[in-house]
């Protein structure tokens, strides 16, 4: 099979009726704290009416340094980092038991905006998984207990057979957490905002953990 190179033109033909052009990203008007930073970008995000605007790839290695990335959903950001909850016994979760850390990457294009996102991985306390998992829809709580994430199962019907199990065993009442399911939290080392211009020459700005400040440095594109 001859491999064939997509023009870029017919790439960014097909969405530029969508994107919003957005102001340069300079020095004057970088927030000096990483987080409001994104939570600014966040909320323009979600005000731009971008679908699933909090999903973001995770990548993780394991302890022979063999990378996988996938898509989750940020559930909640403080000044501490970035909370998303999963499968303890997951393929990500095995990963980030040998290694610890991870990075994140969101990306928005109709605002030509990424934000790139490096630092440690610690689990979260039972309190804080639980009180999550008591906000999510009842579906999604019986899918964290039939679901043996990234296991080989024979078919579909061993998921739905499951469920309808499950939906009987608890169905007049609370669904508890599953112990093998909770959240995680990366405490940001590293905090990338990336904003498109023209010519590739984008803006890219990093912040970087010292000690307890931040340092600002401007990255070629």
């Amino acid at each position: 099979m001859r491999f064939a190179w997509m023009p870029a033109a017919a790439i960014h033909g097909s969405i530029s009726a969508t994107i919003r052009l957005m102001p340069p990203l300079a020095e004057t008007n970088l927030d000096p704290d990483p987080f409001l930073q994104f939570a600014g970008w966040f909320r323009e995000a979600i005000e731009a009416e971008i679908p699933l605007a909090e999903a973001m790839t995770l990548a993780t290695a394991d302890s022979d340094g063999r990378p996988s990335a996938r898509v989750v959903l940020l559930k909640g950001f403080d000044d501490d980092g970035f909370l998303f909850f999963t499968n303890y016994e997951s393929r990500k979760s095995r990963e980030l038991a040998e290694n610890p850390r991870a990075a994140l990457c969101f990306w928005w294009p109709v605002l030509q905006r990424q934000v790139r996102i490096e630092g440690d991985v610690l689990r979260l306390s039972s309190g804080e998984s639980e009180a999550y998992f008591a906000t999510r829809p009842r579906g999604s709580q019986l899918g964290a207990w039939a679901s043996p994430q990234s296991e080989v199962i024979p078919g579909r019907q061993v998921l739905e057979e499951t469920m309808v199990e499950l939906i009987g065993r608890w169905a007049d009442a609370p669904i508890p957490r599953p112990p093998h399911w909770g959240g995680y939290r990366l405490n940001a080392r590293s905090i990338e905002f990336w904003q498109n211009r023209d010519d590739r020459l984008h803006d890219r700005f990093r912040y970087t953990r010292v000690d307890r400040a931040w340092r600002i440095d401007r990255l070629a594109p």
